[in-house]
């Protein structure tokens, strides 16, 4: 199909079915401030419900860095009611799948389950919120486990490594410096009471809302909600967030050695969040750069000139505070990472320059549009948005996004490129494979 019959059709089309999140949702929130927000959809007889903490690495402190990814791992650990590893076999056995992930912004826990059975996972959700164990024989397992998990993710992966690096280069005053995963040296010195500090002041209900995406009455389950969650005393209101980072100083960079096979370059712009007139635009950038084989960055650096095996572009729209806009990509063999990073700054600076053609804003537009209706087909991805959203501060900002996206113009990017990807507000990590260590030279035969 044409781009422009495309984008006319998904233009046309409805985002979400029939209507928009606003006039679907269900939306209610109990005495003690736990919030619902609930979605009918009857695809299939299944249902995902997804519990979201508003606690991440932001809300960290230093020296106690990674306790919300710790607790993430707690959580399947056992309650009062349900012993060690007893939430995931009774989810299995009930036929559904379950997992947990931790952010900067947030934790967040989730099933996927039979409608029929969506009860059980809102029984588990409801014991484990405040009835957790945290002791000294469950705490200091998990928390070698964790130690060996910073290891092989990180320590031990270069690219990982240059990340957490450039992470913390780029912001100098905000906690977005700080690893989800925690630093080594906090890993080591944490202890039972920080954790059992960070779950009685973040695991509350009014610091919590559930999302539930599936085959339900909206007012029955909200009311079964009500039943679990409601009689659980509301907590102590979290501390906010009051770290704001302070204008760029100027262009900073870094270059890690480790034992990599191929040099990697990656570059931090640091860009307001989905809150600023701008972001819908910096979002139609990133596709202009990265999305697909015809985008810039791989039909230039990956094609044409084969300076890179991969290359590609993030912004990072829905985090909580203003993030970052960036760049990566990995040389080729043979390539010096000197010219791949040239490269990557033509780029920028091409659309600093002048604005994308009308074909590949129309291109962009197409791509973001369809991404977002087709993701409609999953309810877990329904859920996601919805979640996501909430979390940065309104799930009703997802009707926004694509009439945001839709208004942007060829202009529009070019401004944007010219406004925030520029020398001063710029952070470059540079990866550079580490010379093999000597082999021990032999002993002399006797």
């Amino acid at each position: 199909m044409r781009l422009v019959a495309l984008l006319l059709l998904l233009t046309a089309a409805p985002a979400f079915g029939e209507m928009t999140y606003g006039e679907q949702v269900v939306e209610r929130t109990l005495d003690n401030g736990f919030e619902m927000i609930l979605l009918e959809d009857h695809k299939a007889p299944v249902a995902v419900v997804q519990v979201w903490y508003r606690v991440g690495a932001r809300n960290e402190l230093p020296g106690t860095t990674g306790l919300s990814h710790m607790l993430e791992h707690m959580m399947f650990k056992g309650t009062k009611k349900n012993g060690p590893g007893e939430y995931s076999r009774i989810i299995s056995r009930n036929g559904g799948d379950e997992n947990a992930f931790t952010s900067d912004d947030g934790t967040t826990y989730f099933a996927k389950i039979a409608a029929d059975r969506i009860d059980v996972e809102l029984e588990l959700e409801a014991d484990r919120m405040r009835n957790l164990v945290l002791n000294e024989e469950l705490f200091e397992p998990e928390r070698q486990v964790v130690m060996e998990e910073r290891r092989m993710r990180v320590d031990d992966q270069p690219i990982s490594y240059l990340l957490e690096t450039l992470g913390a280069l780029t912001f100098l005053e905000h906690p977005y410096r700080q690893p989800v995963i925690g630093w080594g040296s906090d890993i080591e010195g944490w202890k039972l009471s920080d954790l059992k500090r960070q779950y009685d002041q973040y695991y509350q209900p009014n610091n919590a809302f559930l999302v539930a995406v599936g085959d339900f009455d909206a007012a029955r389950l909200g009311d079964r909600i009500a039943e679990l969650f409601g009689p659980i005393p509301r907590g102590p209101d979290a501390p906010p967030v009051r770290a704001r980072e302070q204008a760029p100083r100027g262009g900073a960079r870094v270059t890690v050695e480790r034992p990599a096979k191929l040099p990697f370059i990656a570059i931090h712009h640091r860009v307001p969040n989905l809150n600023h007139p701008d972001s819908a635009a910096l979002e139609v950038l990133e596709v202009v750069l990265s999305a697909g084989k015809s985008s810039r960055l791989y039909r230039d650096l990956v094609e044409t000139e084969r300076l890179a095996l991969d290359a590609s572009a993030s912004y990072a729209r829905t985090a909580i505070d203003d993030k970052t806009f960036s760049l990566t990509a990995q040389a080729q063999p043979g390539v010096d990472p000197a010219d791949l990073e040239v490269a990557l700054l033509a780029q920028i600076e091409a659309l600093r320059s002048a604005p994308p053609s009308d074909e590949e804003l129309e291109r962009a537009k197409a791509q973001i549009e369809s991404s977002f209706v087709f993701s409609q087909d999953s309810m877990f991805y329904r859920a996601m948005i919805l979640g996501t959203y909430e979390l940065a501060g309104d799930w009703r900002k997802a009707d926004e996004y694509l009439p945001g996206v839709r208004a942007v113009t060829a202009e529009d990017v070019q401004r944007v490129a010219g406004t925030w990807l520029v020398d001063e507000n710029r952070t470059t990590g540079i990866l550079l494979p580490a010379e093999p260590e000597p082999a021990p030279a032999e002993a002399p035969a006797s």
